[in-house]
């Protein structure tokens, strides 16, 4: 069971969490520039300023923290139990927007790919899962592949 915070330090915390440059972001652009793409950082110019937008490919790459963008089916994602209705429209207000967002992009003619947080730590963790992940990446980029694109037809209702 997990202690209950001082007010004071809970929003010490909460005013940690950062919306640019995490280190899941970092660590993908680093391994994008290593293959040889070249992108911009949080690009003002498009609905939802992807993360890495590759002008190149016409791709947008969101890195999606499974807390904050509802990853569904992961064990990283799920709704507080404290003010739990205040947390729950917080949330999906956030996946709402995405989606919104996603859809954007797409009609621009824009890929949109989804990198999430769960993904990033399993490929620093093993060298294998890395190359199959980055390779399902560089093909989605590359429109080869759907792998880590956004399925609009899977979300739209």
């Amino acid at each position: 069971m997990t202690k209950k915070k001082k007010p004071m330090t809970r929003s010490e915390n909460m005013s940690r969490v950062k919306n640019k440059d995490t280190k899941p972001e970092v660590y993908l652009r680093k391994l994008l520039w290593h293959e040889g793409f070249r992108y911009r950082i949080n690009y003002k110019d498009l609905p939802g300023r992807p993360d890495i937008y590759i002008p190149k490919y016409k791709a947008a790459i969101f890195v999606n923290g499974c807390f904050w963008h509802i990853h569904e089916g992961c064990k990283l994602s799920s709704i507080p139990k404290t003010n739990y209705d205040f947390w729950k429209a917080k949330l999906e207000g956030n996946a709402e927007r995405d989606k919104k967002n996603y859809k954007e992009l797409n009609d621009m003619g824009i890929k949109v790919i989804i990198v999430w947080g769960c993904e990033i730590k399993e490929m620093i963790k093993d060298e294998k899962i890395k190359k199959n992940m980055l390779l399902k990446l560089i093909k989605s980029i590359n429109g080869i592949s759907d792998a880590y694109r956004y399925n609009l037809e899977k979300y739209e209702r």
